[in-house]
């Protein structure tokens, strides 16, 4: 342990003279491996993202911890496979939060190093209590400010979610307390139209689900009433997102700062800015990509432009693998061409293929080795590698499987992670070139919406062969030894050196 905290120390040291690094995470939302043109897209262009690869660090086994959106900001943020825990799958929009206060989150870490730290964009990890639900016309709370944070400006779910406001802090923004609002996940509201008793009047139409509240002409999960003043407009949300990270790191730059921009974009509903609307031929999915671009280039020029970027470490990747029709209308499917999501993988969100959890990962900023790494990197992992360039050290009982990997991240490691755990609807295990799933269900093709079964025993596969997971290999003895190697990190209470849950 104390070799670790002289390593840390010295690498921030390194990073900078006067102080540690800035840290701008960017997260994006159903991000595919194959959707960015630096990852190979030819039928959209990203230039600011292409200009981060190009100066920094294109990690090609960089990977979120699960499938889906909600576990994969859990395990990010307090360095614990979502899997571990009960309740960490997708949550609805009235769930309680389920990071508890106090926790030795990302954020906290960072704080312990004198930090200011802010989150900007969608949460989807819940907030307040079973004791203390939510009142959205009062404090709301706890949130994120009782995790780490020191402000938040967030959409308190997803955008297909009600409520659909805005929550600075503790209250929601531009509430007129005259006009309350009243959300329900269980029955309509009398008299209030829907996504079904008002369909023919919807600017984008919904496949399944989605046709409960309508707010901007959208169908939403969920049903909400009141707040008029308050409601966002899904064409403005890039903007309304992006200056509010600008203006973050604008005030903060004189000071360590840790923003964490988990962007909407490229989430359903897909109802991007007239600006961006015809960017691509692929419709509303592809306009979205250029529209997070855009985001991306915002925060990038705030930094410059504010005497920071030579001190910013930049990281941008997704939650989750790509999906296509995800409950709208919006043509994603009819309209993707030769575009490949995925890249050479197969599946995308909800899938244990390689697609649903290997998502684009780049890094860029100061101590930065630029060029291309077939390093395994784990968004759990950045829990302590964080951390660790602002000189900090979990304690023996903190974020459990969260590895310390700086030199993989700065692109000095070439090999990175040991092993890979995925999570979909069940648990693979990637180690080198080989990777296994456990018997389960899985999503396959994301057109189409198949799905694949993975019988008794599992299956194993060559990625370097066979990137895209078509033919299991018949070595049983490799099999099985993978096999057991998962279920002792399943079992095991935590997965760092060290760790131990005593005291908890």
């Amino acid at each position: 342990m104390r070799s670790f905290l002289l390593l840390a120390v010295s690498i921030a040291l390194a990073l900078s003279a006067e102080r540690p690094p800035n840290i701008v995470l960017i997260y994006a939302d159903d991000l595919g491996y194959g959707d960015l043109s630096c990852y190979g897209a030819t039928a959209v262009k990203t230039p600011h993202c292409d200009r981060v690869a190009a100066e920094g660090l294109r990690l090609t086994s960089g990977y979120c911890t699960s499938a889906t959106c909600t576990p994969s900001r859990y395990s990010m943020l307090t360095g614990e496979y979502a899997w571990r825990r009960k309740g960490t799958g997708i949550l609805p929009g009235d769930a309680t939060m389920i990071i508890e206060p106090g926790r030795a989150t990302l954020p906290a870490q960072l704080k312990r190093a004198g930090y200011a730290t802010a989150v900007v964009g969608k949460w989807h990890l819940g907030l307040g209590t079973k004791e203390h639900p939510v009142d959205w016309n009062g404090d709301v709370g706890p949130g994120p400010l009782d995790i780490g944070f020191d402000s938040c400006f967030l959409m308190p779910a997803t955008g297909d979610r009600v409520p659909c406001v805005y929550l600075r802090d503790r209250r929601v923004v531009g509430l007129d307390p005259a006009d309350p609002i009243a959300v329900s996940y269980k029955e309509a509201f009398p008299g209030v139209p829907t996504g079904v008793t008002a369909r023919a009047t919807l600017k984008m139409d919904w496949d399944y689900g989605h046709n409960e509240a309508v707010v901007n002409g959208v169908g939403r999960i969920g049903h909400m009433k009141g707040g008029t003043a308050a409601l966002w407009k899904d064409e403005d949300m890039a903007d309304v997102l992006a200056r509010e990270g600008a203006a973050y790191i604008a005030r903060f730059k004189d000071q360590p700062f840790f923003l964490y921009y988990a962007a909407h974009s490229i989430h359903v509903p897909r109802v991007v800015h007239e600006r961006f609307v015809g960017a691509t031929t692929m419709g509303p999915r592809g306009d979205a990509i250029v529209e997070f671009d855009f985001q991306v280039g915002v925060l990038m020029d705030a930094l410059k432009a504010n005497g920071v970027a030579e001190n910013t470490l930049v990281i941008i990747t997704s939650d989750n693998g790509p999906v296509l029709n995800d409950g709208y209308k919006d043509q994603a499917a009819e309209k993707i061409g030769d575009h490949r999501a995925g890249g050479p993988l197969r599946g995308g969100k909800y899938s244990s293929f390689e697609a649903g959890c290997r998502v684009p990962f780049l890094v860029w900023g100061p101590g930065v080795k630029p060029g291309v790494s077939d390093a395994l990197v784990s968004q759990i992992d950045l829990a302590t590698t964080c951390a660790g360039l602002a000189g900090v050290v979990p304690t023996a009982n903190e974020c459990p499987d969260s590895l310390p990997q700086a030199d993989a991240l700065l692109g000095k490691d070439s090999v990175g992670r040991p092993w890979m755990i995925e999570h979909a609807t069940g648990l693979a295990l990637r180690v080198g070139q080989w990777k296994y799933h456990l018997p389960q269900k899985t999503r396959d093709d994301i057109i189409t919406r198949s799905t694949a079964s993975i019988a008794d025993p599992g299956q194993l596969y060559d990625l370097a062969a066979d990137p895209g997971e078509r033919t299991p290999v018949e070595q049983a003895e490799r099999r099985d030894a993978m096999k057991a190697q998962l279920t002792t990190l399943r079992t095991a209470a935590g997965t760092r050196p060290g760790f131990t849950d005593a005291g908890k």
